[in-house]
């Protein structure tokens, strides 16, 4: 009868049946971990290339411990002819890299024959990954607001504190970011010539203020209530609102 534990003992001549017994369960278990990354993965476009990689990598990473096996030697070649190759992809986010270097542990595991220890971690991991994806932790990142706001200069103090009462009524958080001062012409009056061009007939330079702020808007606030709250202030000249992906708490 064919005995699993005893590859264990036998790695440095495999059989063919042991091989195929390696590889295939190497298959099926990277199958598991790109499943597990396809449903726990909160992305609107997917990097095919990236899946395909899990998949095959734990499977040269089988051939290469195979090959290997206890033999010092080969070890360090295969170390120098894997020197000539440079991997310049950049894994920026590290939830990738972990499932990559889970696909490469699977492919070690099954490739010095320890498949008890590749099944286990393999079942544990994706376990794991479910827990995670469904669990707070698996929020994703809420929006930043990046508001910009240009005061007249004269009225100061008074009126940004009128601009963050506001923001305290509609904000969950929020923090000043950037303030400078600065001088701006002010169109008073305009024209129009005879050939309906725009023309200014009187301004004026006045001093204003720029502040920009980031904040979280409350659930039940819309981006548009707090546009119109601003527009509302006699003190504020100019006002915009955009949104950023938040990684960081403010």
């Amino acid at each position: 009868m064919f005995d699993i534990q005893s590859l264990q003992s036998n790695s440095e001549t495999p059989t063919l049946i042991a091989i195929l017994l390696a590889v295939s369960l190497c298959v099926v278990l990277s199958a598991l971990i790109v499943l597990t990354y396809d449903i726990t993965t909160k992305v609107s476009r997917k990097d095919h290339n990236y899946i395909q990689s899990l998949a095959m990598i734990s499977i040269l990473a089988t051939m290469v411990m195979q090959a290997v096996g206890d033999s010092l030697a080969r070890g360090l070649g295969m170390l120098g002819a894997l020197a000539i190759i440079r991997f310049r992809t950049t894994l920026r986010d590290p939830r990738n890299m972990t499932f990559m270097f889970a696909s490469l542990a699977v492919g070690i595991s099954c490739g010095v024959f320890g498949f008890t220890i590749a099944v286990t971690g393999t079942l544990m991991f994706c376990v794991v990954a479910i827990i995670l994806r469904f669990s707070v932790f698996g929020n994703p990142d809420p929006l930043i607001g990046i508001l910009k706001v240009t005061l007249y200069y004269e009225k100061g103090n008074a009126s940004i504190a009128r601009m963050e009462s506001v923001l305290k009524s509609l904000c969950k958080e929020y923090r000043l970011t950037d303030m400078r001062t600065r001088d701006k012409d002010i169109t008073l009056e305009t024209e129009f010539n005879e050939y309906g061009k725009k023309v200014i007939t009187k301004s004026m330079n006045k001093r204003v203020k720029d502040l920009s702020y980031e904040l979280y808007l409350r659930n039940d606030i819309q981006d548009t209530d707090l546009l119109d709250k601003f527009t509302e202030l006699e003190d504020v000249q100019e006002v915009s609102l955009r949104f950023v992906k938040g990684q960081d708490k403010l």
